[in-house]
C-alpha cells in the first residue's frame, strides 16, 4: 500500500511540472502578438497620413486647377532620386506650376516609391514612373486618372538634363502629359526634333548626370525595359 501512494505521488508531481513545461504562459500568446504587431505599425502609420494631401481624385476636368491650388501652399522646387547606382538632384521650375505641383503631389504622396527607370535608351532618354507591382497600379487608382495640360510657353528646348512629361502616345494633338511619368533627356540636340514644343520640359537636373548616363546603359530587353528593375525614390529637398 505505502509503495502504491509513493508511486502515485511521483506521478503526480511529475505531472505538474510537464504540465508547467508546457503552458502557453511561457510564450506569447496570439492575441499578445498581434497586440505587438498593431504596436510596431502605429508610427509608420501616422508617418504616412502626415503627408497625406488629401486632394480629391484627380480627373483630367479638374487636375489643372486643383493642382495649381496645391502648388501655391507647396512649393518646393528642389528634389532628389534615389537609386542603388547614385542620387540625381532635380531643380523644378515654377514657370510649369501644374507639372511642378503634381511632381510635389506625387513625392508627398510617396507614388514613387519602388517605381522604376523602366525604359532606358542609350544617348537618348531614360523614364521613370511605372512598375510592373501591382501596388503601383494600386496608387494611380487611388490618386486619379487624369493627364496634365501642356505648359509650352516658355519655348525651352530638350537638352542634356532636361526633364519632361511622357505621354501615354505620341500623336498626341493637345501636346498633354501623363500623370505618372517623366523622363530625362540625355541625348544630343539633333534628336530633340520630335520633342521641342510638344513636351513640357518641368525640370532639370542639377548633380548626378554620370548616374544618368550609368543607367541609361545599363541592358536592356527589346521593350527598352533594363534586365535588372531600377527601383527609385524620390525626396524633395525645399
Amino acid at each position: 500500500m505505502r509503495f502504491l501512494l509513493l508511486f502515485c505521488l511521483l506521478f503526480f508531481v511529475t505531472a505538474c511540472e510537464d504540465t508547467k513545461k508546457q503552458s502557453p504562459a511561457d510564450t506569447p500568446s496570439a492575441e499578445t502578438k498581434k497586440t505587438e504587431a498593431v504596436v510596431k505599425k502605429e508610427p509608420e502609420a501616422e508617418k504616412k497620413e502626415e503627408r497625406t494631401q488629401a486632394l480629391p481624385f484627380l480627373t483630367e476636368a479638374i487636375a489643372d486647377s486643383v493642382l495649381l491650388s496645391y502648388g501655391k501652399v507647396n512649393p518646393e522646387t528642389r528634389a532628389r532620386i534615389k537609386t542603388k547606382y547614385g542620387d540625381i538632384e532635380l531643380q523644378l521650375f515654377k514657370d510649369t506650376p501644374i507639372h511642378r505641383a503634381n511632381f510635389v503631389y506625387l513625392v508627398k504622396e510617396g507614388y514613387f516609391d519602388n517605381t522604376y527607370f523602366h525604359r532606358v535608351v542609350p544617348n537618348f532618354i531614360i523614364q521613370a514612373g511605372n512598375s510592373d507591382n501591382a501596388d503601383t497600379n494600386r496608387k494611380r487608382a487611388k490618386l486619379g486618372k487624369y493627364r496634365l495640360s501642356a505648359e509650352l510657353e516658355s519655348g525651352r528646348r530638350h537638352r542634356r538634363g532636361t526633364i519632361s512629361g511622357a505621354k501615354w502616345y505620341r500623336e498626341n494633338p493637345d501636346n498633354k502629359s501623363a500623370a505618372y511619368e517623366f523622363f530625362i533627356f540625355l541625348g544630343p540636340e539633333k534628336s530633340t526634333g520630335h520633342l521641342n514644343n510638344k513636351y513640357t520640359i518641368f525640370g532639370q537636373v542639377t548633380q548626378g548626370m554620370d548616374v544618368v548616363d550609368t543607367i541609361a546603359n545599363l541592358p536592356a530587353d527589346e521593350g527598352e525595359w533594363p534586365l535588372n528593375n531600377v527601383y527609385i525614390s524620390i525626396e524633395l529637398l525645399d
